[in-house]
């Protein structure tokens, strides 16, 4: 049984009752309700395994003398999106790097997971990045609405002058919901074609020529995790922009 089916029915069996009863006593029974859990689920639940773990190991084995692997592989992580975030948000940028952070790798270890046999990448579901969207969504607003205050911020929706306010207003709200969008269909669209590639050529060459596109996946998973994280802080960058040059 391919690994991502196997877990799924492990937690179907471990947990599918309890689910099932929490989904359809808050109006959302699920269509399956002797397995709610589906494999997509399972897949990002794993990567949030592998992330806990790997967090856990870099808190218990901190040496600033002789620094460990996982130590080293954790500084260069939060190094390189330091060095990112740093000249587009500017002052302060130190407070966005852990969301920014795992952005990354969240998005990435999903897409890698992708690489193992039989797996379906969860980011080639569009649910998975609607939801990534929509989290960042929110947490630029807020984090704008935490900078400049509610009534100030609501101001930059409405442009310079008082009398072009009615036509900027629908603009604003039109091309913040585009960035959701632009975060989302970026992903999934790149992500679906990358297993649907693989897929295809898999089952036409099985021996050498699918290795090329095992490296294009791996290619794409990493740029799609890092294009998807320097959009949020573009977005974080841009909500607290104002606050940051008064």
């Amino acid at each position: 049984m391919p690994l991502q089916h196997f877990l799924a029915h492990l937690l179907n069996h471990l947990f599918g009752r309890p689910v099932t009863h929490l989904l359809t006593a808050i109006g959302l029974p699920p269509l399956h309700p002797t397995a709610p859990i589906n494999g997509t689920f399972t897949m990002e639940l794993l990567a949030f395994l592998i992330l806990l773990v790997f967090f856990l190991i870099v808190r218990v084995s901190i040496n600033v003398e002789r620094p460990g692997t996982a130590q080293q592989l954790a500084e260069m992580v939060q190094e390189f999106v330091g060095g990112q975030s740093e000249p587009i948000i500017g002052h302060g940028y130190e407070k966005f790097v852990p969301y920014l952070t795992a952005i990354l790798l969240f998005v990435g270890v999903n897409n890698l997971l992708g690489l193992l046999p039989d797996v379906d990448t969860a980011t080639a579901n569009p649910a998975v990045p609607l939801g990534l969207a929509l989290l960042t969504f929110a947490y630029y607003h807020w984090q704008g609405i935490r900078a400049q205050g509610p009534v100030h911020y609501a101001k930059h929706f409405l442009g310079p002058l008082w009398w072009i306010a009615p036509l900027m207003l629908p603009i604003e709200i039109i091309s913040h919901i585009a960035r959701v969008l632009s975060l989302t269909l970026r992903l999934y669209a790149n992500m679906f074609a990358s297993d649907l590639l693989t897929l295809i050529f898999f089952s036409l060459f099985p021996f050498a020529l699918p290795v090329i596109f095992l490296g294009l996946h791996l290619g794409v998973s990493l740029i799609q995790a890092y294009v998807f994280m320097l959009l949020a802080t573009i977005y974080i960058g841009q909500a607290i922009a104002h606050a940051e040059e008064a």
